[in-house]
Order: C-alpha cells, then sequence, then structure tokens
C-alpha cells in the first residue's frame, strides 16, 4: 500500500464555478469536477464546495443542501435539493436504492472476463484513516458491479454500478481486484498512479424520481477521460 498522500494542499478548479446538468424550483443537478469537495471540510481554508457555489449562487434557495456525496477526487452527477421536503424525498430514494446510477473508471491492467460482480466488505483503515480496507469478519457488506466497456494497452475502461454505498468502494474493490483505479493517490501505486493526472472514476448517470413523482428519469454526464 503507498503512502498516505502528504499534507492536505487543497487547489480546487475555479473553472467552470459550477456546470448545471438540470436545474427545477426544487433540485439541481451538476456535474462536479475533479478536485472539488462536496461540502465544505472543517478548516476555513476548505471551504470552497460545491454545496457552498451553489448556495451562493442561488441565495433565494436559502436550504439548499446535497443530497449525496462524491469523493474530492470523483468527477460527476451531484445532486442538491432546494428546500427540505425534496431533500426528504430524495434522500429516500437513496436510502431504498430506488436510485439508478452507474461510473466509468480506467484501471490498471487488463480484466479478465467481460464482467462480475465483486463482493467484499468493507471497514474503516483506523491506523491510516480515511483509507478503507477489506475485512471479510467485521467489515460492512459492499457490492459492486463490473463491466469492461473498452480496452487499451495494459489498461481496462470499465463500467462500475455500486449496489451499496461504501466509502471509497469503488476504489477499493479495484484495488482489491489487483487493477487499482489509474491516479488514485490513496491506493495505487507506482505506474498505476503516476498513469493519470487525477483519478480517473466518474458518476456518469444518475436516475431518479423528481420529488413528488414516481417516473424514473436519467441524466448523463459523459466521462472526461
Amino acid at each position: 500500500m503507498p503512502p498516505l498522500p502528504p499534507t492536505f494542499d487543497y487547489r480546487p478548479p475555479t473553472e467552470p464555478w459550477i456546470t448545471t446538468v438540470i436545474e427545477t424550483e426544487r433540485l439541481i443537478l451538476c456535474d462536479k469536477p475533479s478536485g472539488l469537495l462536496t461540502v465544505p471540510g472543517k478548516d476555513i481554508s476548505l471551504a470552497d464546495c460545491l454545496e457552498a457555489r451553489v448556495q451562493a449562487a442561488y441565495p433565494w434557495h436559502p436550504l439548499t443542501k446535497v443530497v449525496h456525496r462524491l469523493d474530492k477526487d470523483t468527477s460527476g452527477l451531484l445532486l442538491l435539493a432546494f428546500d427540505k421536503a425534496a431533500l426528504g424525498d430524495l434522500g429516500q430514494q437513496f436510502e431504498q436504492r430506488k436510485i439508478e446510477k452507474y461510473y466509468v473508471a480506467r484501471v490498471w491492467g487488463e480484466l479478465a472476463g467481460d464482467s462480475g460482480e465483486i463482493d467484499l466488505p468493507l471497514i474503516t483503515d483506523w491506523e491510516n484513516k480515511p483509507r478503507q480496507r477489506v475485512d471479510r469478519e467485521l467489515g460492512k457488506p459492499s457490492k459492486t458491479l463490473w463491466e469492461v466497456v473498452g480496452r487499451e494497452r495494459g489498461i481496462t475502461r470499465v463500467k462500475l454500478t455500486p449496489l451499496t454505498g461504501r466509502t471509497h468502494q469503488l476504489r477499493v474493490h479495484m484495488l482489491a481486484l489487483g487493477h487499482p483505479i489509474l491516479g488514485d493517490t490513496f491506493y495505487a501505486e507506482g505506474a498505476a498512479r503516476a498513469a493519470a493526472d487525477r483519478l480517473q472514476l466518474h458518476a456518469e448517470m444518475l436516475g431518479f424520481a423528481f420529488p413528488g413523482e414516481t417516473e424514473i428519469r436519467r441524466f448523463v454526464s459523459p466521462a472526461p477521460f
């Protein structure tokens, strides 16, 4: 396992400030860039985040909150609610696993086969927090579906569908298969870590029902890598 990244050097991207995919009176779906926090950190230097940017851009929606989160280095679709009732409705869809979603990643090495399921329980690696690790006895159930969508020389592009929502789930599951995600400063080493200047993981599709509705609407943001 590589050493933990050095002191947290937060340099969030400034352009574009916000990328909006869809906006209604009750919610906004954004495309979060890699390197931007979803919510603010405890230190004042970590105040810039997607939630704060949307709150500043929509001051007439003072109750704006993120419905779910993406890691700082993961890019892609992120949903925010403009009112408490919408937040509850959308949050419940996540809790009841009614949300549809998948990610795209580029991983080191050539995966054997075309698809599969990873069923490995995860737990916080307390000595190396915020890292997570596989623990078959104490870990929480964690499942991921994977499907190859492209092959390069020594690199595989995969579609990843998390069936559970554990911290760093996709990153640890791919590492456990022996195929770390390119550019992953927490879990990749050597050539796999140096192969990309950012984490090659993107939340590409999100499907959900608008508050008060039942029909699932699906939105796609193609991976920028």
